[in-house]
């Protein structure tokens, strides 16, 4: 059985709350969750032997948070990843949205739902974080209403489910930016975690991080992770622009996806601790990003420190970054007679 307590941890400077839930199951095992950004500020699990730590990145205050570059463990949103140029067409209308990451359009945009206050709730055993995005912000046509639910259970799984409601046809692809490091969330560098990823292509990017449309087989690349690998040997390589991201930050597709089903996308294990967290999704693509440019970008950590860069990885799950402009992706258009719905659990284990 979840329990699930509530706190003020903060204020927001326009005067709103900032409230900290704390759930915890019968194995001790213990998540923290923010109302701001509807984020994951902490995530506590056992080793082998069964002592605890952090393993998810965050910050010691809640200010912290605010605006942070790396949107650590937040929900990104209307759009997660890039649109090109921060241009897209929709049904026939252009929108010009704000360019906020080098030439492109990132996550929603400055003010997006990693930087606001969520209302928030508690329900039985899960808790409920809704917002609604009025007709025109940060440029996306119609009003938005969206939910992130998240439920913890007994088995150590964290499960996010992305509720939303649309008044007009808009872009909607939201997911999490929860960043892991399964030593500990001071421990270091990820970069001997061993990933493995049920995914045989990835998207082919160009230098301004935008997919190319084409799909490359991953065989014999250093983006092939079909089997267990560390992210250390391929980190400087040259293939699909690794070495010009500083390592990587490119999306995976997912063998087998189809719409609406939950399916495994893959495992991150770190072999010293054991501590192992298996990702499924209902969304066709992950993003993985190996926090290239996290040094200098965050505020005081939870252990009172610096992060430094590969100090976390992001398995980011959602769709194909720039789908909009891709009819051959995916859509990721919202119409106001559907419902989006699409789920990411996080399943922490040992090995």
């Amino acid at each position: 059985m979840v329990s699930i307590e509530q706190n003020v941890w903060g204020m927001t400077p326009e005067g709103e709350a900032i409230i900290l839930y704390t759930l915890r199951n019968d194995k001790g095992a213990e998540v923290q969750l923010s109302n701001f950004g509807a984020a994951i500020v902490s995530v506590k699990m056992p080793d082998r032997e069964g002592r605890m730590a952090d393993v998810v990145l965050g910050y010691k205050h809640p200010e912290g948070y605010f605006f942070d570059g790396a949107a650590s463990g937040k929900s990104v949103g209307r759009c997660a990843n890039r649109i090109a140029f921060g241009r897209m067409t929709i049904e026939g209308q252009e929108y010009s949205l704000e360019v906020n990451n080098g030439v492109n359009h990132l996550h929603g945009g400055t003010k997006n739902f990693a930087n606001r206050v969520w209302e928030s709730r508690v329900e039985t055993n899960r808790v409920v974080m809704a917002l609604t995005s009025e007709d025109g912000d940060q440029g996306y046509p119609g009003e938005l209403y969206v939910e992130a639910v998240f439920d913890f259970d007994d088995d150590n799984a964290l499960e996010i489910t992305y509720k939303a409601k649309t008044s007009q046809t808009t872009v909607v692809n939201l997911t999490n930016h929860v960043y892991f490091n399964l030593a500990g969330e001071a421990s270091g560098s990820v970069l001997d975690h061993e990933l493995q990823l049920n995914s045989s292509k990835v998207l082919e990017m160009n230098d301004k991080q935008i997919p190319t449309g084409r799909m490359l087989d991953v065989e014999g690349t250093p983006q092939d992770f079909r089997k267990f690998r560390s992210f250390r040997p391929g980190i400087d390589a040259e293939f699909n622009h690794i070495r010009d991201f500083k390592g990587y930050d490119h999306p995976f597709v997912i063998d087998g996806w189809k719409p609406g089903i939950l399916g495994e996308a893959g495992t991150l294990r770190e072999p010293k601790s054991g501590r192992t967290v298996t990702v499924l999704t209902s969304q066709p693509s992950v993003m993985v990003y190996t926090g290239n440019w996290l040094a200098g970008g965050c505020p005081e950590t939870k252990s009172g420190g610096r992060y430094e860069d590969y100090a976390g990885v992001a398995i980011e799950c959602q769709n194909y970054p720039d789908a909009v402009n891709h009819p051959e992706f995916p859509s990721p258009l919202l119409h106001p007679d559907e419902f989006y719905c699409q789920k990411i659990v996080f399943r922490f284990g040992v090995c």
